[in-house]
């Protein structure tokens, strides 16, 4: 009996190991980490894809930080350990990483349709499904102004900033030459259809830095995006370009008097794109499908005012967090904000932007 007894601990011994075994891997497969920027934006992840699809599925979300850029990214799929499942990475880190093989190629009929049948395809914005990510949201660059130092006609279009004559006071712009360039030829009469094919010849470029230089005594150059605002608060400008969520949040959580001309907006998509290597691909591609949903991205507007890629997440936006302020006219993507806005071209700015950086910065030495 004993010699009996000691065969079955034995056996229950092995039964346990082969049986643990494979519930451990399945546990790890089941834990996927997703990388972002931090703050605001990252919140808003957490809250409107993490949190309701680890409570849909039991699937354990680790949400982690970085800087962007593809450094820390092509560390990992290089050396084969592969720690982030998915990032959240920009336009041009998207397109220079898929062309070095960093993330995993995406079928578009895997993402889930939009409520009334419509395939994904046809309901992401242009640009939006790219053959390495999926665009989750739309921020963009405008023209905001603070609405006190105007006591009679309040400017409204994009070709106001450029008049002042008519609306005389400073402006802010970017040391970066990306949008300002376009926002420069957008005023001076060209199409947004018709910029890039403008810019892309010495034409085109000089009629952009003599539109410039027509307000160059009125420019002060900004560098971070927390200067706009602050250059307006202050009263060192009157008018200023700025990305739309600075301005939101110093309009709701400053109340501050600003308002913003979305005329000619310039904007551009985050994307989710999923490591190369990962060990939790089809965890990943399930939470991939979940956060670029209709209502995964609408619900994302109730956080941060950058508009979902998908349009129709746009009729489902509802009001910010902890207050009766309807998102919707906030959208960069609301149709009456959307009409003739121009999406950035990070091809072309790859091809170009050494040059033109060049004459930038000596026309803002000048």
């Amino acid at each position: 009996m004993k010699l009996f007894r000691g065969y079955w601990k034995y056996a229950f011994a092995l039964v346990s190991i082969l049986v643990l075994v494979p519930c451990t891997s399945l546990l790890a497969a089941e834990t996927i980490t997703v990388t972002s920027f931090g703050g605001a934006f990252s919140q808003s992840q957490i809250e409107a894809y993490q949190k309701p699809f680890m409570k849909d599925t039991g699937i354990k979300i680790n949400a982690e930080v970085y800087n962007g850029g593809l450094a820390e990214i092509r560390a990992q799929v290089q050396s084969g350990n592969v720690t982030w499942d998915l990032a959240d990475v920009e336009k041009q880190d998207l397109t220079g990483g898929c062309d070095e093989g960093l993330f995993e190629q995406i079928d578009p009929a895997m993402l889930a349709p939009a409520p009334d049948g419509t395939p994904a395809a046809q309901d992401f914005l242009p640009g939006a499904i790219h053959e390495c990510g999926v665009a989750t949201i739309v921020w963009t660059t405008i023209v905001a102004y603070d609405k006190t130092k105007f006591a009679g006609e309040k400017p409204s279009k994009l070709a106001d900033f450029f008049d002042i004559k008519k609306f005389p006071g400073m402006r802010g712009i970017s040391k970066r030459p990306v949008v300002v360039m376009e926002f420069a030829l957008m005023a001076d009469g060209v199409p947004p259809k018709d910029v890039y094919q403008t810019l892309s010849t010495p034409e085109g470029v000089d009629r952009a830095f003599k539109k410039l230089e027509s307000i160059k005594a009125n420019l002060i150059f900004w560098e971070a995006g927390a200067q706009p605002p602050q250059m307006l608060a202050d009263g060192e400008v009157v008018m200023t370009t700025a990305y739309n969520g600075r301005i939101f949040n110093a309009q709701v959580k400053e109340n501050k008097p600003f308002e913003i001309i979305w005329d000619h907006q310039v904007y551009n998509m985050d994307y989710y794109a999923i490591l190369k290597g990962t060990k939790n691909k089809a965890t990943a591609l399930k939470f991939l499908k979940f956060a670029t949903s209709t209502q995964a991205l609408a619900d994302q507007a109730s956080w941060i005012s950058y508009g979902p890629s998908r349009k129709s997440s746009v009729p489902l936006i509802k009001t910010y967090t902890g207050t009766d302020i309807q998102m919707g006219q906030h959208m960069p993507t609301a149709p009456q904000n959307f009409k003739n806005a121009l999406a950035t071209d990070d091809e072309w700015w790859a091809d170009h932007q050494d040059e033109i950086l060049k004459r930038y910065s000596a026309w803002m030495a000048k």
